[in-house]
């Protein structure tokens, strides 16, 4: 319980500070100041958006069935919170550590579109419907691309467990007997006498490690954008022109909800693409010579020191990503929904198919 009330008060805390960033970010890059008066620099801003969303008055439209309806929020909040249970966030913190996290995730999360058909069609209002037909196909389509990325990892990896896939990441993978060798060879310089495992750092990341998993990284961001409903891949929502789509009738705190379920997925999508591909919490820093940057940077497992290491290297690169997925949003225009399927069906997912062939080839070579 205690782990479940700091994962939600943590979450809670980096949505309203995500939802005020984005407001800057797109202050600045429109040449704007963003929010000025709710505290220093508007920085209270997102809080009194909270507050004012849980004072509204809780509308159920009377003809609407009130079940579903009602339902709806919690199952999209709870199928996408579910999935942070798996997330390691330091070589000793991580929630749940099952051995199929991967597998875990992908089944969890994809309860996410249940609860859209259901506010769609609880809302009884033929534009909710279609606004949750339209974000249900567009989810569905891109999960086939992001699994096959993620896929591409499992098969080089070949591993369904976060903790073991981000061990191979960094300095620490010698706590797993056998796989310095193994993991000499899949970056292909053991001939030279470079041992990665010593050096560490981003040496290890699996972008590097097979070159072919940078591809699958891009093809994997791309669909997450699509899956969180983000620009450019937000017709679903386009409130400019739905107001809204699928949540067009919710007021209030169950508006609250979803809107967290869509920042919380954000965040979600990003820290699975930092722990597949971007090191997960390993420091970027190699040991060079006699300058162990690696080991200093990343603390000893079993101490705090870790823990705080592991948080600090994970959250940053998450912010990272965080932040280009805003900057994405007020620089690209919205698809439309021809470019949208054609994207996914004739451009994604076929490259992602000849990059799960070419990792299974590299993993077959290079073993």
């Amino acid at each position: 319980m205690l782990a479940f009330l700091l994962t939600l008060g943590a979450l809670l805390g980096v949505v309203i500070a995500l939802a005020y960033a984005e407001r800057k970010v797109a202050a600045f890059m429109q040449d704007r100041m963003g929010p000025t008066e709710a505290g220093p620099q508007g920085s209270l801003q997102a809080v009194a958006d909270v507050l004012k969303l849980l004072q509204k008055e809780d509308i159920v439209p009377a003809a609407a069935d009130k079940k579903l309806f009602k339902l709806a929020p919690i199952l999209i909040f709870a199928a996408v919170f579910a999935g942070f249970a798996v997330i390691p966030f330091s070589p000793d913190l991580i929630p749940a550590g099952i051995g199929i996290g991967v597998f875990y995730l992908l089944a969890i999360i994809s309860l996410d579109v249940v609860g859209l058909l259901m506010a769609g069609w609880g809302s009884n209002n033929k534009y909710a419907m279609l606004g949750a037909m339209r974000s249900v196909a567009q989810i569905v389509s891109y999960e086939i691309p992001a699994g096959l990325a993620i896929l591409s990892v499992v098969m080089v990896c070949q591993s369904l467990d976060f903790q073991e896939i981000s061990y191979q990441q960094g300095a620490l993978m010698n706590q797993f007997p056998g796989l310095e060798y193994e993991m000499n060879w899949l970056f292909g310089i053991e001939a030279l006498g470079i041992n990665t495992t010593t050096i560490g750092g981003i040496t290890t990341w699996n972008i590097f490690r097979a070159p072919i998993l940078l591809v699958a990284f891009v093809i994997y961001f791309i669909a997450s954008l699509a899956e969180s409903n983000r620009a450019p891949f937000d017709i679903p929502e386009a409130e400019s022109e739905l107001v809204a789509g699928f949540h067009v009738e919710y007021s209030g705190f169950r508006f609250a909800i979803l809107f967290l379920a869509e920042y919380s997925m954000m965040v979600l999508v990003s820290l699975v693409a930092v722990i597949l591909f971007l090191g997960s919490w390993n420091t970027p820093l190699p040991n060079i010579g006699p300058v162990a940057l690696a080991y200093w940077t990343s603390g000893t497992p079993g101490e705090l020191s870790s823990i705080g290491w592991g948080i600090f290297w994970l959250l940053s690169k998450t912010f990272i990503l965080l932040f280009l997925q805003l900057q994405l949003r007020w620089t690209y225009p919205r698809l439309r929904v021809d470019q949208l399927m054609h994207l996914c069906w004739k451009v994604l997912t076929p490259v992602a198919l000849a990059v799960v062939l070419i990792a299974g080839i590299w993993r077959l070579l290079m073993i």
